[in-house]
Formats: structure tokens, C-alpha cells, sequence
């Protein structure tokens, strides 16, 4: 038999998970300012393994609108170029043989309405997920109380996990709003 506290547990251990992707999804999204995140998912070939762009070169923020790259083997130059192009960036490197550069364009009106109805949708899923360990929760209490456990402790654990749910809920929401903010400031 599960008690409360290991339902509420496992539930807010769920909870957490998703405000941490909600986290790391939205600091993937440019936002017109330069983040050495955009580059976490882009990998390179590295003397044939594929290897995380920052194990093969030091990467910067010089200063607000570009991101400076400086391979620690000059024969990388090239593959991390073509991987920059490849990936979904949408930035062209420029490259002067020392170091690699990638300038962040200012976005377009259109361009910001976009990135903020993705960071709504991941929100959203977010908020899904959230909801979806409150459900999971509420039904292990109830499968407990089958198995024993007093109805006045499963309505507790219920009450605590939807004060925990609302906590999760306005944290998600607190996220979206700044980083909407973030998107949309010109």
C-alpha cells in the first residue's frame, strides 16, 4: 500500500520535471538577444564520435548580438560551420580563420509573434504534464484507499496536491510571461 506522503511525492517529482523542460525548452528559443544555450543542441563530429559543440570549441557572448566560437583544433573550423548551417539556427556563421562568429539578427515583428505562440504551446505542455502528475496522484490515493488507507488522509492528500498543482501551475505561467516579455521587447 502507498501512503500520502510517497503519492505526493512521486506526483511532485513529476511536477518538478516538467517546470525543468519547460525551463531548458524555452531557453532554446532566440529571443533576439545572443545566449550561448542556442548552440547546447548542435553537435559536431569530433574524430569520428558526434561530440557537444561546447566540448570541441570555447563559446562566448562578446556582446549582446553575437556569440563567438573558437574551435580548440584548427581543423574543426569547417564541420562546426556546416553544423551551424544545418542546424535550425537560421544564422549563417562568418568565420576570419581564428575565430568563428555568428551575429543575431533583431527579430521581425512576425518573427517575435511566432517564437511567442512557441513558448505558449510549450507552456501549455507544461501545464499538461503538470496536470497529468496531479491526476496520477489523485489516482493512487484513491487506489490506496482500496487498499486501506483512511478517506480523511486521501481527501488531505488531494487538497495537497492541488495547492501543489497551483504552485506548479502559476511558476509555469511566471516563465511564459517573462520570457513573452523577453521576446517581445524590441
Amino acid at each position: 500500500m502507498k501512503d500520502v506522503k510517497t503519492c505526493i511525492n512521486d506526483a511532485e517529482e513529476k511536477m518538478d520535471m516538467a517546470l525543468i523542460h519547460l525551463e531548458d525548452s524555452l531557453a532554446h528559443i532566440r529571443a533576439g538577444k545572443a545566449d550561448i544555450r542556442l548552440l547546447d543542441g548542435i553537435r559536431v563530429d569530433s574524430y569520428g564520435s558526434m561530440a557537444p559543440l561546447n566540448s570541441v570549441a570555447a563559446i562566448s557572448t562578446p556582446d549582446a548580438r553575437s556569440i563567438a566560437i573558437k574551435p580548440w583544433d584548427k581543423s574543426m573550423f569547417r564541420i562546426i560551420e556546416k553544423a551551424i548551417i544545418d542546424s535550425d539556427l537560421g544564422i549563417m556563421p562568418e568565420n576570419n580563420g581564428e575565430i568563428i562568429r555568428i551575429g543575431i539578427p533583431p527579430l521581425t515583428e512576425e518573427r517575435r509573434k511566432a517564437l511567442a505562440k512557441q513558448c505558449k504551446a510549450e507552456a501549455e505542455n507544461a501545464k499538461v504534464s503538470v496536470r497529468n502528475a496531479r491526476r496520477d496522484g489523485n489516482d493512487a490515493l484513491k487506489k490506496a484507499v482500496k487498499d486501506g488507507l483512511a478517506e480523511d488522509e486521501q481527501k488531505n492528500g488531494e487538497a495537497k496536491l492541488q495547492k501543489m498543482h497551483d504552485k506548479f501551475i502559476k511558476q509555469i505561467e511566471d516563465l511564459f510571461a517573462a520570457k513573452e516579455k523577453e521576446i517581445m521587447t524590441v
